[in-house]
């Protein structure tokens, strides 16, 4: 739904909560407008959340606050995030895609694209651990979805003999000051060829040529969960953990309590960090074991 020119997004049954379709992506300017706007809709909402841009780490705002966090890539130019943000190892595996015949360019958004994302999503169903949520879509689910804020969006490709077989989406704000990484994925069976890595670089390499400051990679750490690999990529490849003030407005009776008894958080995140990591490392064997991609399962 739209309110006040914002596309707003809602989820939850029992505590529904919403937040702007690009929380995250971009700031909210006049959060009270927003919140007038939501109160006057017929639809119940529980909770509105939003959070601060990249470029405001202190609250300024006088609403219920949590600390949540992102992971930025500071962008000037590309030699110096090349030369003096990242470590040794994302070079040569950048390097190393080059090596083994992997050129990137930014591609349009048309069938011939939308034709390789699907087929990327469909190679496997599981992805680091857990279920593939683009598993089975068809090409239609897939145009959909990646049709969304085509007016500032780029897409990045990368090709092995004219097969797609890695993309990346970004997506920047209204002023261009950020570019956010909406999804990135390659086939699992090029992984020795370093595609993701290649990619990352081609990401940075887009945003300096536009002259966007910040390049997101979604959150740098996500609840109670401990670093992992996909930390670790981030890491090396320059991006660093901002902390930035979530804030969490009750809209009803239902909204105030869940906010109190902190039942808007997933409940793997209110469990003791050594039992969630447990559930995941169970999550993770019971994916691979059951997969019906034997080149994933091994």
């Amino acid at each position: 739904m739209k309110v006040c020119g914002r596309d707003i997004k809602l989820q939850g049954r029992l505590i529904r909560i919403a937040a702007p379709e690009l929380d995250s992506y971009e700031s909210l300017d006049n959060p009270e407008a927003v919140l007038d706007g939501l109160r006057k809709t017929r639809v119940r909402i529980d909770l509105f959340t939003f959070m601060q841009s990249v470029s405001e780490t202190s609250p300024k705002y006088p609403y219920p606050m949590e600390w949540d966090n992102l992971a930025v890539l500071p962008v000037s130019t590309f030699d110096n995030w090349w030369n003096n943000q990242i470590r040794s190892f994302p070079r040569n595996r950048a390097r190393q895609a080059a090596k083994r015949g992997v050129t990137l360019h930014e591609v349009p958004f048309d069938d011939a694209l939308v034709r390789g994302i699907a087929g990327i999503y469909n190679e496997s169903d599981v992805r680091q651990g857990k279920a593939n949520v683009h598993f089975g879509k068809d090409i239609r689910t897939v145009h959909r979805e990646e049709a969304t804020f085509l007016d500032r969006s780029i897409f990045i490709g990368a090709f092995l003999g004219g097969e797609l077989i890695g993309f990346v989406k970004l997506v920047t704000d209204e002023n261009q000051t950020q570019a956010n990484l909406m999804n990135i994925m390659a086939m699992i069976k090029h992984r020795d060829k370093a595609p993701t890595n290649a990619l990352i670089a081609e990401s940075v390499r887009s945003c300096a040529t536009r002259g966007i400051r910040h390049l997101v990679y979604q959150n740098f750490t996500y609840g109670n969960k401990r670093p992992d690999s996909l930390t670790n990529f981030k890491e090396v490849n320059g991006f660093q953990r901002v902390d930035l003030p979530r804030y969490y407005v009750p809209l009803t009776l239902i909204g105030r309590a869940a906010l109190r008894l902190r039942l808007h958080h997933k409940l793997v995140d209110l469990l003791p960090e050594s039992v969630a990591t447990r559930l995941r490392e169970l999550r993770s064997a019971w994916y691979n074991r059951n997969s019906a991609s034997p080149s994933v399962a091994s």
